[in-house]
């Protein structure tokens, strides 16, 4: 069986059907316009402080102290993160930091490492 649907944008399934003028995934449930164009999770555009431009997998480091929201505890600067993705919104990086696991962190606050 051979499909003319496009595949997911979000997830790359193939799998896709149209209902009405959408695009619907049954795997990930991602919907979008069919007259419109597609914008996937990797045309989004995040810097860090110094304006270099991030991506998944990059290694970050802090450029100033952070303190833990609902924690007594702060994480210093210099500190390393890894990021695992890159998300919209206000806590724009999804990453493991050294020392204190997984967390949302602001682009703004750190520097993109060697």
């Amino acid at each position: 069986m051979s499909s003319d649907l496009p595949n997911c944008p979000k997830c790359s399934s193939e799998y896709t059907y149209l209902d009405n003028n959408m695009f619907v995934c049954p795997e990930c449930a991602h919907e979008w316009d069919e007259n419109s164009q597609s914008q996937s999770d990797d045309d989004l555009v995040i810097k860090d402080a110094h304006g270099t431009l991030l991506v998944d997998g990059d290694t970050v480091t802090l450029i100033k102290d952070l303190k833990v929201k609902g924690s007594s505890s702060v994480i210093k600067i210099g500190t390393k993160a890894k990021i695992y993705r890159l998300v919209d919104g206000d806590h724009d990086l999804d990453c493991k930091v050294d020392g204190h696991g997984q967390m949302m962190l602001k682009s703004e606050f750190v520097k993109k490492a060697n």
